[in-house]
């Protein structure tokens, strides 16, 4: 059987009319067997889908023929299995969510590094390097000497920016994320600030995964996918990881032999921030989960 192939990509644009977009954009892709998520908003498109190859190139022709959209590129990886359960189109106000008005990476965003010059920016000592994922992507892989901001939401990092940045040093700043869009913004809010050099990995984290190779890589660990496969590591081959079904962190083998492990209840992470009304609702899920399974079909939440 053909492997599927996995697109993921976005592109800032001024969208006006992203909402008459969505319907066709929702039959395109289930014309063409393709699965995923797609979000638009007045600023662009921002996607990951998965489906047979001649599909995927059947959905992005399609939205290349946008002459807004005419030059949009992907990244590619493949899957055994199809790891989306359905295709959504969402209408969202941001494509990533930041929350600061005014900031277009249109207008202005940092200098773009590629993945072959990255290893030799991110080794100066001058350079600060800021890790813009949330904590439980950070958490399973991340650059050497990257700088953990501890966040729980990509809102929270202006702020972080803000306390920890000396903004008048004019500071020399190398972001990165997983496949570059979060970057756009956080570099633009650094730029609008008045931060001068200000870089960040063109592609994200996959770019690199994909082009450099682990004997040269600087890179350690997963990097955090937001599909079934859950985690890949260099050349994009799926990692070990699997999803905690009541907080969608990441845990591995280890995780499930803590006391604080239930299948679709609970993981080490979890366990103590959900009260025992959210355990006893996310047990029943899990019940069903099984039921199903049992019947031989597959539950939506599994």
């Amino acid at each position: 059987m053909e492997p599927l192939l996995v697109a993921a990509f976005y592109k800032f644009t001024s969208l006006d009319d992203h909402t008459a977009m969505q319907a066709p954009i929702e039959a395109c892709c289930a014309t063409n067997d393709v699965r995923g998520i797609i979000l638009l908003s007045r600023e662009g498109i921002n996607s990951t889908i998965c489906g047979p190859p001649q599909g995927i190139m059947a959905v992005l022709d399609f939205l290349r023929a946008d002459q807004r959209l005419a030059d949009l590129t992907w990244k590619e990886s493949s899957a055994a299995t199809q790891p989306f359960r359905k295709m959504r189109v969402r209408l969202k106000d941001e494509i990533v969510t930041m929350g600061v008005p005014g900031i277009d990476p249109n207008h202005t965003v940092g200098t773009y590094v590629k993945p072959k010059d990255w290893n030799a920016l991110i080794s100066d000592p001058d350079v600060i390097v800021i890790d813009t994922r949330n904590d439980y992507e950070v958490g399973i892989g991340t650059f050497d000497g990257a700088i953990d901001p501890d966040i729980t939401s990509f809102r929270e990092l202006p702020t972080w920016l803000n306390e920890q940045l000396d903004l008048q040093s004019q500071p020399r700043v190398a972001m990165f994320c997983t496949g570059g869009i979060r970057c756009e913004k956080s570099t633009s809010l650094l730029k609008e600030a008045g931060v001068e050099d200000v870089y960040h990995l063109e592609g994200g984290i996959l770019k690199y995964l994909e082009e450099i190779p682990e004997t040269e890589s600087l890179w350690h660990g997963e990097c955090f996918v937001f599909d079934e496969r859950v985690s890949v590591g260099h050349g994009l081959a799926p990692g070990p990881y699997e999803l905690c079904r009541a907080c969608r962190c990441p845990i591995q083998d280890s995780d499930k032999q803590s006391e604080h492990y239930r299948e679709g209840v609970s993981c080490p992470r979890c366990a103590e921030r959900t009260t025992d009304q959210q355990k006893a609702r996310y047990a029943q899920r899990q019940h069903q989960v099984e039921l199903a399974k049992a019947r031989g079909k597959t539950h939506l939440a599994s």
